[in-house]
């Protein structure tokens, strides 16, 4: 189909990495998986993170940076989504967030998200995320 005929699932697919970032923001670790498929991977081992595996493993994560942070913002762009399926897609955008942890840390990151989307009943989700710099991270104090 032509891409104005995938007008309505390219605005489910940037919807979720949207969902995403509010749910990190707003300390609302559930929100935050919520933008993800049950079976997800999210990467973040080029920016000196983890590879978590699977909705249990992610909310963890999402967890722990929830417990960390005191203060975090996360704004998400540059979507680029090309369609390989009626019901499967991949694509990119970027990050950039910042934030002070607990504990005083400053953090910093403006990073590349490579995505995986898949349908799921009737919503588009990530199925997948590797995240890797596209300046070099300031990390130092970030424990999540």
């Amino acid at each position: 189909p032509a891409m104005s005929d995938r007008a309505p699932d390219i605005q489910q697919i940037i919807h979720a990495p949207h969902l995403y970032a509010r749910g990190l923001d707003l300390f609302r670790p559930q929100e935050a998986l919520s933008a993800y498929t049950d079976d997800a991977y999210w990467d973040a081992t080029a920016v000196g993170l983890k590879r978590f595996e699977g909705s249990a493993e992610i909310l963890g994560f999402f967890e722990a940076d929830s417990a960390s942070m005191a203060e975090q913002f996360h704004i998400i762009t540059n979507h680029v989504i090309e369609f390989d399926g009626p019901d499967d897609a991949h694509g990119t955008n970027y990050v950039f967030a910042e934030g002070k942890t607990k504990s005083g840390a400053s953090i910093r990151a403006i990073a590349l998200n490579e995505d995986v989307y898949r349908r799921t009943g009737d919503t588009w989700k990530i199925a997948g995320r590797a995240i890797s710099p596209l300046t070099a991270p300031e990390m130092e104090g970030f424990d999540a």
